[in-house]
């Protein structure tokens, strides 16, 4: 099953808790803290691969988890590290975070995409040795890994686009020019996933030709499958609009023609302007005044019009050389643009703001950046509460809640 569009949880490995342990030896006196470090978690990464053509793994699994850090050891020995978590995708997907709408990456070429970093590590109690604190029995926790809810959307990769009404001959055209086997029957909706083909015109030159499945009047606001597949067309650098010059259906091919360029318009403005070359379909079926109308009025227009009956592979090979030429002077397939991470919360925790107010008496103080750091408190311990007191005299917590008017007795609520 073609599935283009799935939303997954992910969540890094939390780092490991540093320890809190004292060396201790045969005839060695005071050993002092050798608590080691807790090691980092693992890492969610997305990997290309060139052997998936669809997200239907991920309609099965939607959550992800990477393993954690190992706590750290005695003798100053650090934790195991969290292997990273890696997750194949098709090549042409687009990860965005699902909360905020931002793209994080384009998955179009073989560099991986760390999407959620593991936490640090924490430090043993061997970080918090000082001349006047020489026994300290706390140690900092590992850090949470990141987590995000992604929706990941694919986006085929092709350098050439096939669009055009059903039935007018796409999946024929494709399956005579490469080595793709779509199927083809003489009904509407035959194709009813994308199907990409490699068009090999000699040595070191080929181009991938995606078929879309047929798009109908009103497939920009969702109407027959254009709607979920038009996405697909939007990396192609070239369209070829095929049209069944012959009408065999009761349809005018000219209003064929503007139908599905409106659609393309209406659906993204870029996109129907890309180059475009026509194909005419059916020409055996069609009278010679219908070629001939069809053919000049595509001239008029300014279109590159090839004649042909795909059915056969009659005049498919002069449309291939014309866009292998087209494509050799148009820009790579386009790759779009991860968007910037605005990090409010962190640059809350850099400039360490505190603010401080008062309610009925009680002294709220107001500081995010404050949670890391109680994370790391042992409050059963009087050297860890001792630390405490000096982060909150250090970063002028104290000196805030004195300028309040605190007093003593008073009633303090930390906000995190």
């Amino acid at each position: 099953m073609f599935v283009d569009k799935a939303v997954i949880q992910v969540r890094a490995g939390d780092g490991g808790n540093g320890a809190v342990s004292f060396h201790r030896e045969k005839y060695v006196a005071a050993g002092g803290p050798d608590g080691g470090d807790g090691g980092r978690g693992g890492n969610i990464v997305f990997q290309v691969d060139t052997g998936m053509s669809t997200l239907s793994d991920f309609r099965y699994q939607r959550k992800y988890a990477a393993s954690s850090g190992a706590p750290g050891g005695k003798k100053r020995c650090s934790g195991r590290m969290g292997e990273d978590l890696i997750i194949p995708v098709p090549e042409g997907t687009l990860i965005y975070d699902d909360e905020t709408g931002r793209l994080m990456a384009d998955m179009t070429e073989g560099t991986p995409f760390i999407a959620a970093k593991g936490g640090r590590g924490g430090w043993g109690n061997a970080h918090f040795a000082t001349p006047t604190r020489q026994v300290p029995r706390f140690s900092k926790p590992g850090v949470p890994g990141e987590s995000y809810r992604l929706r990941l959307e694919l986006k085929l990769l092709a350098d050439v686009g096939l669009v055009g009404f059903p039935n007018v001959g796409k999946s024929s055209l494709i399956s005579v020019v490469s080595e793709a086997k779509p199927a083809i029957a003489n009904y509407h909706f035959t194709t009813i996933t994308p199907v990409l083909g490699v068009v090999r015109l000699g040595e070191r030159n080929s181009f991938v030709m995606a078929d879309i499945p047929g798009l109908i009047e009103g497939a920009a606001d969702g109407v027959g499958l254009g709607h979920d597949f038009l996405r697909h067309v939007e990396r192609c650098r070239l369209l070829i609009h095929v049209v069944d010059v012959s009408g065999s259906e009761g349809r005018d091919p000219l209003s064929d023609f503007d139908a599905i360029n409106r659609e393309l318009k209406e659906f993204d403005k870029e996109l129907a302007a890309r180059p475009m070359v026509v194909a005419g379909n059916k020409c055996d079926l069609a009278t010679p005044q219908q070629l001939e109308t069809f053919e000049k009025a595509m001239k008029e227009r300014g279109y590159d019009y090839f004649p042909m009956m795909a059915a056969i592979a009659h005049g498919t090979e002069p449309l291939m050389k014309h866009c292998a030429g087209l494509l050799s002077t148009l820009p790579p397939v386009e790759r779009f643009e991860p968007e910037p991470v605005i990090l409010p919360d962190t640059e809350q925790f850099r400039d360490r703001t505190v603010q401080i107010r008062q309610e009925d008496g009680v002294f709220f103080v107001e500081a995010p950046w404050l949670l890391q750091v109680m994370r790391s408190i042992n409050f059963d311990d009087y050297e860890s509460l001792h630390y405490f007191e000096r982060v909150l005299i250090d970063a002028g917590v104290i000196a805030a809640l004195e300028n309040a008017g605190v007093q003593e007795g008073d009633t303090v609520n930390l906000r995190l």
